[in-house]
């Protein structure tokens, strides 16, 4: 088993502590690519929107969540008692990835072959919106 990220929330206070954390980067991101594409100050102004900068920080610090990988037999090992399992993907595939949010005792996975860096991405923003979005 490997443990990729650094965002593991005990409860929805740390979460949001988390994703606040995460603001300042993420403005600094949008600026910092806005100017690497040229925008003068008025096409920044007309373009660059709260919304954009709220994409940036959920994108942030979904990226930042923590993800566990391993065979099927870790995962159903590591899964708490009692806590609500979604799984996407397939159950004759042998990889794992999972993420645990004590914060609504639920644990988010998804199945994976061979792309484990791309399997750790995609579970980060499906559980972004399927568990920390409504709590940030």
């Amino acid at each position: 088993m490997e443990t990729h990220g650094t965002f593991s929330p005990e409860d929805e206070a740390t979460a949001r502590e988390q994703y606040e954390s995460v603001g300042p980067a993420a403005q600094t991101v949008v600026k910092e690519t806005a100017k690497a594409m040229q925008f003068d100050r008025e096409e920044y102004g007309e373009r660059v929107t709260s919304d954009v900068v709220e994409t940036a920080r959920d994108a942030l610090f979904a990226s930042l969540l923590s993800v566990t990988t391993g065979t099927r037999e870790e995962f159903e090992d590591a899964v708490p008692e009692n806590f609500d399992v979604h799984v996407e993907g397939s159950d004759n595939v042998e990889n794992v990835a999972w993420h645990v949010a004590p914060a609504v005792e639920t644990v988010v996975a998804a199945t994976y072959n061979e792309k484990e860096n791309a399997a750790i991405a995609t579970l980060q923003r499906i559980t972004f919106g399927r568990v920390y979005r409504d709590i940030v």
